[in-house]
């Protein structure tokens, strides 16, 4: 995964969403809805046909209405055993956008059963016209499907990015200590925001957020930090930037922050994902 969220996973906001609104109310944290599949070998195309032909044209209807913020396709770029390949995401405001968009992806997948089934047999020398059901039965193993929920807690936003970008998105799993979450995250914005900030604004990367499960799906970790970039060697970047952050620091300050992130979680659980884009859809610019 998770993957939350790309050349700006919720660029929507920034359009709905002036300087001064911003300043005078609580700042936006958007859901995403993670789909993770594990496609099998050599079905990634079919794969992706599946969305294109399925989820895309009720996805795009939505974000046109304002209801989805941003949608996409990711592949994980390292092969872990266990791991999903694959997830399609998509991003709203609230629960009423989450139930929309899910009230019109069942009636979209029904409709396509629906003809698959009155379609009757096949022409001479052409494959039956399977369900949408059957179909990702054929190109995913749905014995592994795992769905993910999450939220956005802090979020940053570039004002500007390339056109047409199929980001890479880079995603840090942490498992923090029962009762320590608040602590956590105002440590991470003290320390560790102020970089991504110099990051956007300097162009390294597209968008960031620090994320938790809204429903908790699993225990191997709690928090996730996510940021997307137009390419891998903008990584050398980012890693360079955390750097020069500590490095500038007294040897009492560093020590200091090691012992302070430790103390907040269980860093042997920590672990990393990254991610790119296949499918990458936000609002037109209006």
């Amino acid at each position: 995964m998770k993957t939350r969220l790309f050349f700006c996973l919720f660029v929507m906001l920034l359009s709905c969403i002036s300087s001064s609104a911003q300043q005078s109310q609580p700042q936006m944290q958007p859901l995403t809805f993670w789909y993770g599949y594990t496609i099998n070998p050599g079905k990634e195309d079919e794969f992706l046909d599946l969305v294109k032909t399925v989820g895309q044209p009720v996805r795009d209807k939505l974000m046109a209405d304002g209801v989805v913020l941003a949608w996409g396709v990711q592949a994980s770029l390292l092969r872990v055993p266990g791991n999903s390949t694959h997830f399609i995401w998509y991003a709203v405001a609230d629960y009423a956008g989450l139930e929309k968009v899910d009230s019109a992806m069942r009636a979209q997948i029904s409709k396509f059963n629906d003809e698959a089934s009155k379609s009757g047999t096949a022409k001479k020398g052409q494959k039956p016209a399977g369900s949408v059901t059957a179909r990702l039965g054929e190109v995913a193993d749905m014995s592994k499907v795992h769905d993910y929920l999450t939220r956005d807690l802090v979020i940053g936003l570039s004002q500007s990015a390339p056109a047409g970008v199929l980001p890479y998105s880079r995603y840090n799993f942490f498992k923090v200590k029962p009762g320590k979450g608040a602590d956590f995250r105002k440590a991470w914005e003290k320390y560790n925001k102020p970089v991504f900030d110099k990051l956007m604004a300097d162009g390294v990367i597209l968008a960031y957020g620090l994320a938790v499960e809204d429903v908790r799906t699993e225990g191997e970790f709690t928090h996730f930090v996510w940021y997307d970039v137009k390419d891998l060697a903008s990584l050398d970047k980012v890693r360079a930037a955390f750097i020069a952050d500590r490095d500038r620091r007294s040897q009492e300050e560093q020590d200091a922050l090691t012992h302070l992130f430790v103390s907040l979680q269980d860093a042997d659980a920590s672990r990393s994902e990254l991610t790119r884009s296949l499918i990458f859809h936000v609002p037109a610019a209006k």
